[in-house]
């Protein structure tokens, strides 16, 4: 039996369950763990400027590529307690993320050590699993049980806290002989997805609700050949977004309270049945409980046990990995339309389109300072189907998903539930790791771009090129539009008299503050600055070759007006609409069609990545 040292064995399992890439921040409680990786040399590491953005990266490299674990490293003490945010995000999202820390020798663990703290108890509520490993022999099984428990049932992060003694004892593994324990997966069974069909066909309305638990499972290929096969329209959370192309004629549109489309909301106000598979009913895509379940019966479909009746009770439920259950669910769709039993819901079909037709938000604002709607715009003319947008939460997350175009899973790449600022700037960076060729573009508002933006400066040494959108209006927009609410604006303006740069031509505008492209140039990036809607075309242009030539992250900065409110309300049949709508049709019915024959075109094939 091969005697090594427990750090090696660590190493050699990590190797053995497909990692090749991992983001941290040495120390000396990790130093061992550190040397293992060194000597070895098969495991590419990427220096973050904080823990908490090292979490972050990981976070984007395993949500870029169907199969990717992150792995996020660093010493005792506070490295573990700023990558609980991390962990955070991960575990809300069902995201597998491995993070490890160093820690104080066995014997010190309750001597109040240096940089000693109970990090396993810290990390167990935002985590599957947090372990301090206590024996080492244990080492390379504990290691085999996190991979194990990080891609089983609901995917999330695991914890591992190695304390320094146990790194560096000697332990006997072998690792020819070592396999990977096989993943558990629930499985729908052929009646359950049979009941959930016929529940669906005997509706007039249907739809299907594509959550990210499709995304997760690699699954998107499969829901769109079910809603092609049912000709059934498909509503895709915000973390299913990609699931089906925004341009297919079965995508209806996003529901919700904040990212959601006109179009979408009313179609679903319209609809008598959900089918949701892989989704959690998220507050922010229903609003309240009981508007968004009046008049309409539901089947949720969930990897989760407990997932299923959390929010509210469905008509029916079924535990399943969203694969597995889509699998059987077109099977049984195409047996179905082969014998002729399917429902013809092209007039539903017909009318969902309509309203995706004329129920537009207005986009194109000459203004200067410019208006946001305008950004998103010319971003949808400069960037094709291929684009990979990153971005976490606020007004500019907001729009964003109302005014952007998707066409492919893991094509846009949001924080849901947890949604902390500073997360775009080193998820994108842990993104463009996973996927050197793909075409990164970042979207931050400038409060979200000013909390971790020193990362930049990775960007710039590991050479990870990508573009980042900034829409600057020097606010906190989200807040000061919620404190609407109470009649004020107060601690939400980062607006200030910039000594350094204030009547400088060619320097950031008075009285917005932080120069971001003086920051961003610091940093070793590049940086342009946008103020009018006649320099767009151009911006762009430079940017693009700036990172091909200098291989390095660009921040594409818009100076926006201070204030715009951005459409959302309080429930999905209330969404306060702040600027004008583009192209509604006086006379379009918002009532169910009468006729249900079919009549409309088919919907063309999904395009996806090779």
């Amino acid at each position: 039996m091969p005697r090594m040292k427990a750090t090696e064995a660590a190493v050699i399992v990590l190797e053995k369950e497909g990692v090749d890439c991992a983001f941290g921040v040495p120390g000396a409680a990790i130093n061992p763990f550190y040397a293992a990786m060194k000597e070895r040399g098969s495991i590419r590491h990427i220096l973050a400027r904080h823990v908490e953005g090292a979490s972050h990266m990981a976070e984007g490299y395993t949500r870029a590529v169907a199969g990717n674990i992150g792995v996020c490293i660093g010493t005792s003490g506070p490295a573990g307690t700023d990558m609980i945010t991390g962990l955070y995000s991960a575990s809300a999202d069902s995201i597998p993320i491995l993070t490890i820390t160093g820690q104080a020798p066995r014997a010190k663990l309750d001597k109040e050590d240096f940089q000693a703290v109970d990090i396993e108890s810290i990390a167990k509520p935002v985590t599957k699993w947090a372990v301090t490993v206590k024996e080492p022999a244990l080492v390379p099984f504990v290691f085999q049980k996190a991979f194990h428990i990080m891609k089983s049932g609901r995917p999330g992060p695991v914890h591992i806290d190695l304390p320094l003694d146990v790194q560096l004892s000697e332990i006997d593994f072998d690792p020819d002989t070592y396999q990977p324990m096989e993943v558990y997966k629930p499985k729908a069974t052929r009646a359950q997805c049979e009941k959930a069909l016929d529940m669906l066909l005997a509706h007039d309305f249907p739809l299907i609700v594509a959550g990210g638990g499709i995304i997760n499972a690699d699954a998107s290929d499969l829901l769109v050949e079910l809603a092609e096969t049912l000709h059934v329209p498909v509503i895709p959370t915000l973390m299913g977004w990609g699931t089906i192309p925004d341009d297919h004629g079965l995508m209806a549109g996003m529901v919700g309270l904040q990212t959601s489309h006109r179009y979408g909301n009313a179609t679903f106000g319209l609809s008598d049945f959900v089918l949701g598979i892989g989704n959690r009913w998220a507050n922010r895509h229903t609003g309240s409980v009981e508007t968004y379940t009046e008049g309409r019966k539901f089947v949720h479909v969930d990897i989760e046990p407990t997932q299923i009746g959390r929010v509210f009770p469905p008509d029916y439920g079924i535990v399943s990995d969203a694969k597995a259950a889509l699998e059987l669910f077109v099977d049984i769709a195409k047996e179905r339309k082969a014998a002729g039993s399917l429902k013809d819901y092209g007039k539903w079909v017909e009318s969902c389109r309509h309203r995706k037709k004329v129920m537009l938000r207005k986009t194109h604002f000459d203004e200067v300072p410019l208006k946001p709607q305008r950004v998103y715009e010319e971003m949808n003319e400069e960037f094709d189907r291929d684009t990979v947008y990153v971005t976490t939460i606020g007004l500019s997350q907001i729009a964003g998903a109302q005014f952007l175009k998707v066409y492919n899973p893991r094509h846009w790449i949001n924080c849901g539930q947890a949604g902390p600022l500073g997360w775009t700037l080193p998820a994108a960076l842990g993104v463009r790791a996973a996927r050197p060729e793909a075409k990164i573009v970042a979207l931050s508002g400038d409060y979200d771009f000013q909390f971790m933006l020193e990362e930049l400066a990775v960007g710039a040494q590991h050479k990870l090129p990508y573009l980042h959108v900034v829409v600057n209006n020097s606010y906190l927009g989200l807040i000061r539009q919620a404190q609407r609410g109470f009649e004020m604006d107060f601690e939400v303006s980062l607006a200030f008299e910039n000594i350094n740069v204030e009547g400088q031509a060619g320097d950031a505008p008075p009285g917005y503050g932080v120069d971001h492209v003086a920051v961003a140039e610091g940093l070793g990036c590049k940086a342009i600055r946008v103020s009018s809607p006649n320099e767009f075309k151009e911006a762009f242009a430079r940017a693009h070759a700036l990172m091909e030539e200098h291989q390095v992250p660009v921040v594409l900065e818009f100076i926006l007006e201070r204030v715009t409110n951005i459409a959302m309300g309080t429930e999905v049949d209330n969404i306060n609409e702040f600027e004008e709508i583009l192209c509604l049709d006086p006379n379009l019915s918002l009532e169910r069609p009468v006729d249900m024959g079919r009549d409309a075109e088919e919907p063309q094939p999904a395009q996806r990545d090779a």
